[in-house]
């Protein structure tokens, strides 16, 4: 047995930071902060925020953000009662390293940290603590989907390479959700190398470590174009009537 797992053998349940990802450009939504932007009336972020306050799994919340909106964000956190934000900071350049300054900046007691993108405002406090759940169980976890649509790889100039086995390929969504030392580790491995990673999953993959995965949510949509607000209020609406 993992020295993680035996650590949690007993009934007492490991405390869980959530690091928000909200310090990207936006840059393929028309020039507009698609995270403050209304989604139903609500603004994008803070829909992700409630999700994670609603959470059982989640003791504590970290955003980072661009400088620009860390007035705006903080407001925002006060004025929708997330109370499990205990800090809203200055991300970095990219996504690593945004996400690697928001677990330094987590409680030192926090055993497990949870990667949200703050631009998935449908995610669910039932699929967030299902996350974490897997991850006591095992170090490291996070929510995908089956791939609907054919997969091909392709050569310079768009000539096909190979079609993928599509029935083995998996959409990854977020949260992800790490074995603290673990994740900080992969990270800084990932800044120091200068390494290509597109999630968190990647990065610890790299160290070698194993991620296993647990069933996603279809709706738990990523928004990064305007059709995506769309999708997304769409579902909202569909959620009120079931």
């Amino acid at each position: 047995m993992l020295p993680f797992l035996k650590k949690f053998r007993e009934d007492r349940r490991p405390r869980c930071a959530a690091l928000v990802a909200a310090a990207g450009s936006s840059s393929r939504m028309g020039g507009i902060n698609k995270l403050l932007e209304p989604l139903d009336g609500v603004p994008v972020l803070v829909r992700t925020l409630t999700s994670l306050q609603l959470a059982r799994q989640v003791d504590e919340i970290v955003v980072a953000v661009r400088e620009e909106d860390l007035v705006e964000i903080s407001h925002l956190c006060r004025t929708y009662n997330i109370s499990k934000c205990s800090k809203v900071i200055r991300g970095g350049e990219d996504r690593v390293r945004s996400v690697l300054l928001a677990a330094l900046e987590a409680s030192p007691d926090m055993e497990l940290l949870a990667v949200q993108d703050g631009a998935r405002p449908l995610v669910t406090p039932e699929l967030i603590d299902r996350v974490v759940t897997a991850a006591v169980r095992c170090g490291a976890a996070a929510p995908a989907v089956p791939v609907k649509d054919t997969v091909k790889e392709i050569r310079d100039g768009g000539a096909v390479e190979r079609t993928l086995d599509r029935t083995v390929l998996r959409a990854v969504q977020t949260p992800q959700v790490f074995e603290a030392s673990l994740l900080k580790a992969a990270l800084q491995s990932a800044v120091e190398q200068d390494a290509p990673v597109t999630d968190d999953c990647s990065a610890v993959e790299r160290l070698g470590k194993v991620v296993f995965l647990v069933e996603g949510d279809e709706e738990n949509l990523k928004i990064t174009t305007p059709m995506d607000m769309i999708l997304a209020d769409a579902i909202i609406q569909d959620r009120k009537e079931r």
